[in-house]
């Protein structure tokens, strides 16, 4: 039995805003079957909730459920609940009127907006979702019974300008949406959605995990090829994320990493968390065994999945992890997000930042906690992933000290095994206040570099830095655990310095500092193009000479690095330092100090600037000079 049916107007800007709702504000029309199951999911949610809260409420909770119903002949999709369903008010409250205040306002921002990404982030605050069934519907039915009621309301429209509603009696309780599909159109992104394949297909990418049985009819073929009816579920229902982690087993974690990243080997670590408070959100994520093999592509994709109540949002949410933990998969399940919030709005909500902040905090002491039980296991785990984690210390100052707690590194210390920063601080010897640290291509590069002669003779530890990005950081970082870093290619080293600062003189420098007061200016001079200052060392031992640059200037590794990215780099002067004992060294003085003018001198001064250059791993200006120059004097000696 049905009433009169009550036909009623959309507000003029109502209509507007549905108008653009249909046509241009969702790319991916298959985005209107996980509103709809979301919507129900909720009905379900409100009716348990309800029931245990008021006893009044006669209602049927043994087998709450979603249904989907296919008419081929009616060309009708249905999304049925047996949720809490709505009386005639709520209809007009929450389905005849998009939004109850701002339409205007909101409608003018759309207007303003050029393209239908910003559109939808502010239609989605509005919660327009329901909306989004006219994409695919050239009319709408919606048929719902509130528990606790006896009679049953009717809304209709084809949302043109107007909507139909009316009083039935004998619905059961909950709610039907039903579809009046449009045909299909692939030019228009308008799929089949009676076809069976593809209702499963958005049921698994978005709606998966909803806690409630999805259902659906189907056909079941036995071996003498008979068909029969029957009813299949079509998510999983398993959110892992959120059971208690006693009630999940590690098979279970694997299965649901390798479905997520495609990784058939077992992950590092597990990370299962919940947050509770003014913002709700689980977390399960997944520290891999191995680097994928696109983790340094300009196209690899970065961030978690994101669910809002189980309902699949989104994939690769950058806004939840930072670039440098990129390799970290995983789900993170916020309660208090619209479901049609987009990834503008994610970058600049305050609680998403704090979730992120939270989420990196828990990856890092992941990693922490890795290092300090299992260094084995932590020490692959860096193989794999350390070079993108240094990547956080230019990126994030928040939680650099950190990371520096995590860096390994290779050391003069051992030749086979790696260093943390805490055990070379632990090694340092007494009066030592800085950390030292050299930076190449190689580890044969570092330890045969000139710069290392002293320190090695003086049994100073040193790290051995390899990685392009170690040229960033450790110029960045200014200390760790209150020492600071230094480069032993940077500014002046004096190891014999005393601990205390008392500078007392000392008659051979004294002496070496007037030996070459005559030679230090004029090889300056000789080589102006090339450095900007020749001095005596107390670095080298063996080599005749070194090149270093001042405390603050770049190297020369990160300066060939900026260039081959297209910037343009001023050219970076450096200072020439000689070893006054090496045989070169003095030869060349004494034939300075015989005949100053002799041309021959210069040529020796570019071949001792050329020798140091290349014994750094740089490359010469201009090797051709360089080795007509070298050939040349050899032949002489002969």
């Amino acid at each position: 039995m049905t009433s009169s049916v009550e036909t009623l107007e959309f507000q003029a800007e109502t209509r507007q805003l549905l108008r653009l709702v249909i046509h241009s504000i969702y790319s991916n029309k298959d985005i209107f079957l996980r509103e709809l199951i979301s919507n129900a999911s909720d009905a379900l949610d409100k009716l348990r909730l309800e029931s245990l809260a008021d006893s009044s409420v006669q209602a049927d909770t043994s087998d709450l459920h979603i249904a989907l119903e296919v008419d081929k002949e009616a060309r009708t999709l249905t999304v049925r609940d047996n949720g809490i369903g709505m009386s005639r008010d709520d209809l007009v409250d929450l389905i005849g009127t998009i939004a109850k205040s701002g339409t205007a306002g909101l409608l003018e921002k759309i207007k303003e907006s050029r393209d239908a990404a910003t559109a939808q982030s502010l239609i989605g605050q509005f919660g327009v979702g329901f909306y989004s069934a006219f994409m695919v519907a050239d009319k709408v039915t919606l048929r719902t019974r509130r528990a606790g009621t006896d009679s049953g309301t009717q809304w209709e429209s084809d949302g043109e300008g107007t909507y139909e509603i009316q009083a039935v009696d004998g619905l059961p309780v909950g709610t039907s949406v039903t579809l009046h599909l449009k045909p299909a159109d692939g030019e228009d992104g308008l799929a089949d959605y009676l076809a069976p394949w593809k209702i499963r297909q958005i049921v698994k990418q978005y709606s998966d995990f909803i806690r409630w049985p999805i259902r659906m009819a189907a056909e079941r073929t036995d071996a003498e090829g008979d068909t029969a009816p029957a009813v299949d579920t079509l998510n999983s229902m398993k959110a892992l994320w959120a059971r208690p982690r006693t009630e999940v087993t590690e098979t279970e974690y694997h299965e649901f990493y390798q479905q997520i990243s495609h990784d058939w080997l077992a992950p590092a670590e597990t990370i299962h968390m919940r947050a509770e408070g003014t913002f709700e959100y689980e977390a399960l994520l997944f520290i891999p065994s191995q680097a994928p093999f696109d983790l340094f592509s300009r196209e690899t994709k970065r961030g978690v999945q994101l669910y809002v109540k189980r309902v699949f949002i989104m994939d690769d949410c950058e806004a939840l992890m930072p670039n440098y933990l990129r390799f970290v998969k995983g789900v993170v399940d916020a309660h208090d997000l619209s479901l049609n919030i987009s990834r503008e709005i994610l970058q600049h909500d305050r609680q998403i930042r704090a979730v992120r902040r939270r989420l990196v905090k828990k990856v890092l002491g992941a990693i922490k906690d890795m290092q300090a039980k299992d260094s084995e296991r932590y020490g692959k785990l860096w193989d794999q992933f350390g070079r993108v984690l240094k990547e956080g210390l230019v990126e994030d100052t928040d939680n650099a000290q950190a990371l520096l707690e995590l860096v390994s590194a290779s050391s003069t210390h051992d030749p086979e095994k790696p260093t943390t920063l805490r055990g070379y601080v632990e090694r340092m010897k007494d009066g030592q206040d800085a950390i030292y640290y050299l930076t190449g291509e190689t580890r044969a590069t570092v330890e045969n570099s000139p710069h290392m002669e002293a320190f090695t003779a003086k049994g100073y530890e040193v790290l051995i830095l390899t990685d392009p990005i170690d040229e960033i950081w450790a110029d960045q970082i200014p200390d760790f655990d209150g020492h600071r870093l230094q480069s032993i290619a940077k500014g002046q080293v004096d190891l014999d310095e005393p601990a205390d600062g008392d500078q007392e003189a000392d008659p051979e420098k004294t002496q070496r500092e007037a030996d070459f007061a005559a030679l230090l200016p004029w090889l300056t001079t000789a080589l102006s193009e090339q450095v900007k200052q020749v001095r005596l060392s107390s670095r080298l031992t063996t080599s005749a000479a070194c090149i270093v640059g001042d405390a603050h200037d770049i190297s020369p590794t990160l300066e060939k690095m900026y260039r081959a990215t297209g910037q343009q780099m001023p050219p970076v002067k450096r200072t020439l330092e000689l070893n006054p004992g090496h045989p070169l060294i003095t030869a060349l003085r004494t034939a300075h100090a015989a005949n100053p003018d002799n041309p021959s001198l210069t040529e020796i001064a570019e071949l001792v600037y050329g020798g140091a250059l290349l014994a750094e791993g740089g490359d010469l200006p201009d090797p051709a000079r360089f080795t007509r120059l070298l050939t040349t004097h050899l032949a002489h000696t002969l």
